[in-house]
């Protein structure tokens, strides 16, 4: 997907182009031309693709249909131009005749659309996918067959399983290829990309002379949970070890990047305090007209390194809604009032937590914090469930963009693994890319409940 964003950045910079000969009939004015035109051009470009980034477009799990994506490529342009309208009332140097900037936007629109059906013809051609040789016929090359989603499987091919003999064959596929011969061998004959390591026990017969032969020929060898990780955006818990989260890159926990991401929660919550708190007391006012007060409900979850704390949101259940113990929430839950399903559907109950970040007992991006009850259960049966405490709780994050809502001991373990790749991979720029991505889950309601 990041191919796709570049080749629209460009296509958002021609689209300007387009515009100013349209406009000028050909004949560009001398003061409109050279570095500045350039920068105008490229502002226009970063804003129109970073509002495709908050819909959600550059996700390689976006299942949507045409008239979807036209809808949030066309409220993405909408957004754009917005943000637009802010830039040039602040920085007038960069601003465009409106003429000029409607013009753009016609264009821009065009192109996109051209792009996302060649995009959607091409994306699944063989040509652009990796070619893979699987060494193993056990469980755990097993699991590959088992990436059911498209979005898991765009990006490569296997092309042949090599049986291993201290495996267990599990596979029973026309790739399996039983003639017996070498691993340089299979790769030559398939014009394998790359090697996924998929042996159920290393300790025997690991062919290390093969293997060192087809890397300096040029083929990339990977451990088949690395693999997956970077395919599915997750961390397979069934095929972890304790050894692979101590010496994998990641899992880190270094002051500079602490500080970092403190800034950056202090920044935003505060930002989204100033600029939602019409919404907030409007919010207020409907639940104690509804229902009467409190208006907050205040839960114990768990944080950092196992530590509760106090969560703040807007009440959206009735009082008393858990008198008979912590229960899921569920789709179409009858606790909820008409206020609540409401603030939930767009998240708003979620805007009080911004004090909870501000106060340190939360980040803004994270895994999601549960109630101690749950967590003490699920981590009775789900493996390295207390690993996703080793970094603070968030208001958002990967899992919430990567998994719908989840009300059971198996959402819960399939939202941990999004957890631990976040986890794993945490940055500033990752951080940022969830939050623009937040966007489009808060304004399509998705997952909510």
């Amino acid at each position: 997907m990041a191919v796709l964003a570049a080749i629209e950045f460009a296509l958002a910079v021609a689209a300007m182009h387009l515009a100013a000969l349209a406009r000028f009939a050909g004949d560009v004015p001398e003061d409109l031309q050279g570095s500045l035109f350039w920068l105008r051009s490229v502002v226009f470009a970063a804003f129109v693709v970073t509002a495709l980034m908050a819909m959600g477009l550059y996700q390689a799990r976006q299942r949507l249909k045409a008239e979807g994506v036209a809808i949030r490529v066309l409220s993405a342009l909408v957004f754009a131009a917005m943000g637009l309208g802010v830039v040039y009332y602040l920085l007038p140097v960069v601003s465009i005749w409106r003429g000029w900037l409607l013009l753009s936007f016609a264009f821009v629109a065009v192109l996109l659309g051209i792009s996302r059906i060649v995009f959607a013809r091409v994306v699944d051609e063989d040509v652009f996918r990796r070619r893979v040789l699987v060494y193993g016929t056990g469980k755990r090359a097993a699991t590959l067959l088992r990436l059911r989603r498209r979005s898991d499987q765009r990006g490569f091919k296997i092309v042949v399983f090599v049986p291993v003999p201290t495996d267990t064959n599990v596979v029973e596929d026309e790739r399996v290829d039983p003639s017996g011969a070498s691993v340089p061998e299979l790769a030559k004959k398939h014009d394998v990309d790359e090697i996924v390591i998929a042996m159920d026990d290393r300790r025997q017969g690991f062919p290390i002379r093969d293997l060192l032969d087809c890397k300096f020929s040029g083929v990339e060898v990977v451990d088949i949970l690395t693999f997956l990780e970077r395919e599915s955006g997750k961390v397979n818990v069934d095929l972890m070890n304790p050894s692979w989260l101590i010496f994998s890159e990641g899992f880190t926990r270094r002051a500079s990047r602490m500080v970092a991401f403190r800034v950056f929660d202090l920044s935003v919550s505060l930002l989204l305090l100033l600029v939602s708190w019409p919404a907030l007391l409007i919010t207020a006012f409907a639940i104690l007209l509804e229902d009467g007060g409190p208006v907050f409900y205040r839960q114990t979850r768990v944080g950092i390194m196992g530590r509760n704390f106090e969560l703040l949101k807007f009440r959206s259940m009735r009082k008393n809604a858990e008198s008979g113990g912590a229960r899921w929430a569920q789709q179409g839950d009858d606790r909820v009032t008409k206020v609540g399903a409401v603030i939930r559907k767009f998240r708003l109950d979620e805007f009080p937590q911004l004090l909870n970040v501000i106060r340190g007992d939360m980040r803004f991006i994270g895994p999601r914090p549960e109630r101690p009850q749950f967590v003490e259960d699920l981590s009775k049966t789900i493996p390295y469930y207390h690993e996703r405490h080793c970094v603070k709780p968030g208001l958002t994050g990967w899992a919430q963009l990567s998994y719908p809502y989840g009300s059971s001991e198996r959402d819960a373990l399939e939202k941990l693994q999004f957890d631990l790749y976040y986890v794993k991979n945490q940055s500033l720029l990752f951080d940022m890319m969830i939050l623009l991505q937040t966007v489009e889950v808060v304004l399509w309601g998705k997952g909510a409940r």
